[in-house]
């Protein structure tokens, strides 16, 4: 008689079953007369240059990739003005956000981040055996930075701020961070998830890496994935103080950003101007967006990114299905809202129609308590 486990009966970590999976923006069908404005993707094809750094290493896919990244992190450091030993990489911001969980944190210790936040967050911080400490966002969907001050003990090692942050689109003032990081105690590592920085066209949007010398205990995590317009490939970088950029890289995928990834990004950052031009026209349509919603009386939080957040409470799931019939997928967030991607004109035009209905009804958004 066979002693032998069936299938099905495979031991997990028990503590997985209290841990939410991460759910990616749903994808067109073939052939569905669809616009897809549920993930937060540039809606351009990659610069020709920057094609051409990629078909450059297609011969190469036999070889690994270089883990130190010499080429980028040259630019980088150039770029920042931080020596190489502070640059760490992954697949994207998300798996350096991830790192950062897993150098900084033993079982039992503290994570906090605002709520509602980037989805993954509270995957990445309870996989990697710590607890999460979601502290509300404000009544106009901001980060509360006083109330994440008065939620830290004696167990929490890490600090995310996402800003722009996802899926709200607000962001924190520089006088805000600037108090708020007075007053960490040096032995919290605050992280600052900049994501979608480059859509950031406040009065005074934050710079991240002009805080890094004056804050000892502040890094930031980048991605090529948004303005850079390479989701596909997953490069991601972050900016630590050595020691811990030392502790990054042990818990970092080995090989995790590839070379034909490291050839676009470094081909990115040659063609800024042309790639801020591409980012000029996502602003341009966002304002165009945002100004004739609320003038057809929707209320909405200041997004300073690439989507936008309708807080629709209980009208959610209604809201996503009139957007669908008017041929566009949207990320909802069930009882609380929903987040569009600005797209390419067209689809922004579907968006408009389908919140015109939406008005006509009379839900256009407001303030959502959470």
């Amino acid at each position: 008689m066979s002693t032998t486990e069936p299938a099905t009966a495979q031991r997990t970590r028990a503590a997985l079953d209290a841990v939410p999976s991460y759910k990616q923006g749903r994808t067109l069908a073939e052939g569905a007369d669809m616009v897809k404005l549920s993930s937060n993707e540039l809606p351009f094809a990659p610069l020709p240059s920057v094609l051409a750094a990629i078909e450059a290493g297609l011969n190469g896919l036999n070889r690994y990739p270089l883990t130190a990244a010499p080429a980028l992190t040259e630019a980088l450091s150039r770029r920042f003005n931080v020596g190489a030993e502070r640059i760490v990489y992954g697949a994207g911001s998300v798996e350096i956000v991830s790192q950062f969980i897993r150098a900084t944190c033993a079982e039992g210790d503290e994570v906090m981040y605002a709520w509602r936040s980037f989805e993954a967050y509270p995957m990445l911080v309870q996989t990697a055996g710590a607890t999460p400490l979601q502290v509300p966002l404000t009544a106009d969907h901001r980060h509360d930075l006083p109330a994440m001050l008065a939620a830290i003990t004696d167990r929490t090692r890490l600090i995310i701020v996402c800003n722009p942050n996802n899926p709200t689109g607000t962001t924190v003032s520089a006088e805000e961070l600037e108090e708020f990081l007075s007053q960490v105690p040096a032995s919290v590592s605050v992280l600052l998830d900049e994501a979608y920085h480059q859509f950031d066209d406040g009065v005074e949007p934050i710079v991240g890496a002009e805080l890094l010398e004056r804050f000892p205990n502040l890094s930031i995590a980048h991605t090529f994935s948004k303005a850079y317009g390479l989701a596909g490939l997953r490069v991601g970088y972050g900016i630590a103080p050595a020691g811990l950029a030392s502790a990054l890289r042990k818990v970092a995928v080995p090989f995790g950003v590839t070379d034909l990834a490291q050839r676009a990004a470094v081909a990115s950052l040659e063609a800024g101007a042309e790639l801020e031009e591409r980012v000029d026209a996502v602003l341009a349509e966002r304002h165009r967006v945002v100004s004739t919603l609320e003038a057809a009386g929707w209320t909405l939080p200041a997004s300073r990114a690439n989507f936008l957040w309708l807080p629709l409470g209980a009208d959610t799931e209604a809201a996503v299905e009139v957007l669908e019939r008017h041929g566009i997928l949207v990320r909802p967030f069930p009882g609380e809202g929903l987040r569009v991607t600005i797209a390419e004109i067209e689809g922004n035009d579907r968006l408009l129609a389908g919140a015109a209905e939406l008005a006509e009804r009379g839900v256009t958004g407001g303030l959502v308590s959470h």
